[in-house]
């Protein structure tokens, strides 16, 4: 508890602020629906985590976690996205629109 410091929490805040600019309220990227800024948030901490290499470690934290052998890029965290997503549902038969002028 000697070494508990609130200076880690806010070094993490203000690298999501200059990452993301949906946490500055009066800017184009504002989230105005909370799952988009769920999402977000996700996709900042999968890149943070798993695809950028700290100056100070020289490997990404989660290799330095030891959650993965391996520097990740975009195109695995794009992976993840599309396997979780369900398969598209096959679609009905296509109906003919009548002319308005029939009704």
């Amino acid at each position: 508890m000697g070494k508990v410091s609130t200076s880690h929490v806010e070094r993490q805040n203000l690298t999501m602020r200059m990452h993301m600019r949906r946490f500055t309220r009066l800017t184009n990227g504002f989230s105005k629906k909370v799952e988009n800024h769920m999402h977000a948030v996700a996709l900042h901490f999968m890149y943070y985590n798993f695809v950028k290499v700290h100056q100070t470690l020289k490997v990404t934290p989660a290799m330095e976690a030891g959650l993965t052998d391996r520097l990740w890029d975009i195109e695995d965290i794009v992976k993840l996205v599309d396997d979780a997503e369900p398969a598209p549902k096959k679609r009905g038969p296509y109906k003919k629109r009548q002319p308005e002028n029939s009704k």
